[in-house]
């Protein structure tokens, strides 16, 4: 019986380990979000970046950027992202006037995030000229 539960315990942490080795993304942005605070439209053009890193071991990989309506991703990683290497997401608001509440959703290899689906907010108030 205590082969056993060796064995068991030998097999956990062993797999915990393993687990462990993998691609995990870190976003520059504060709560991954941009703050576009208040803009006036025709004075901005609506894009900004958000700034990544693979904090991981192995390399990561960006399946699928969406975003919602409003906001284009201007470019996005093509490539995989080695460890410890940087890379970026553009994105662009059209600026209608009024509040931007939007999310991007960025599908990926990162076992930091749930299912590897990142959210990426943008936020501020866009004003008339």
């Amino acid at each position: 019986m205590k082969k056993i539960v060796t064995a068991i315990a030998v097999i956990f942490f062993t797999s915990m380990g393993f687990s462990q080795n993998a691609a995990k993304i870190e976003f520059e942005a504060e709560n991954n979000t941009i703050d576009y605070g208040t803009i006036t439209k025709g004075k901005d053009n609506g894009i900004r970046v958000f700034e990544f890193t693979n904090t991981g071991t192995t390399p990561l990989i960006i399946y699928a950027i969406q975003s919602t309506t409003s906001s284009t991703i201007l470019s996005k990683q093509t490539d995989t992202v080695l460890p410890g290497k940087s890379s970026k997401i553009e994105v662009k608001y059209n600026m209608t006037v009024g509040p931007i509440r939007k999310t991007i959703t960025v599908e990926s290899n990162a076992i930091n995030y749930d299912g590897g689906r990142i959210p990426l907010k943008i936020k501020g108030v866009v004003t008339a000229n």
